[in-house]
């Protein structure tokens, strides 16, 4: 964030701890972009992350007054959408186990620009993974979690969350070398 946008985040969120309405509407309008792009990297559909999005806001405007001025501000709403999706996960109860995990057709758009994979086509990967999967790479890759951290948020060892990484990244890897091949198998002929 620039420091422009710091400073209308700021007076924002003295705003939302007042209870003006308004200002809580606008914080989320800024926001809610940025967040969404978090909360899809742990859901599975586009409808799934905006039902996160709004369980994550909801949880941050009833636990605003616990924000003690440590680190940003929008880390810390991030860290509360991570845990929205988290804990949504703990919910639904579907840990996959390691063992018993088959594998998914993963469908990826083959349209280019010719800059190389898109985001889009690598963010439909990331959220076709199994549930266990994608948590368990999101929050290792994307959000820096260690795996012992990861294993206490999502109640597995740490041996299982490096194993899970593993072959989440394993499926990845052969779902682009899938798309490597028929492209080049369309460049061809």
């Amino acid at each position: 964030m620039t420091p422009n946008t710091d400073t209308k985040l700021s007076a924002l969120w003295e705003g939302c701890l007042q209870n003006d309405r308004k200002q809580q509407e606008q914080l989320y309008r800024m926001l809610a972009p940025k967040m969404l792009a978090v909360c899809m990297r742990y859901a599975k559909d586009k409808d799934e992350a905006q039902d996160i999005l709004q369980e994550g806001f909801i949880k941050m405007f009833k636990n605003m007054k616990n924000y003690r001025g440590e680190g940003s501000l929008e880390g810390w709403i991030r860290r509360i959408m991570v845990h929205s999706a988290i804990s949504r996960y703990r919910k639904a109860k579907t840990m996959v186990l390691v063992d018993d995990f088959a594998e998914e057709n993963i469908p990826v758009s083959t349209s280019r620009n010719g800059n190389g994979l898109e985001a889009q086509e690598l963010m439909k990967m990331v959220q076709a993974l199994p549930t266990t999967y994608r948590s368990v790479f999101n929050m290792y890759a994307i959000e820096g979690y260690s795996h012992q951290e990861i294993g206490s948020t999502l109640g597995m060892s740490e041996l299982l969350s490096r194993t899970t990484l593993h072959r989440a990244r394993a499926i990845l890897k052969d779902k682009l070398n899938q798309l490597a091949t028929r492209e080049l198998r369309c460049l061809v002929g």
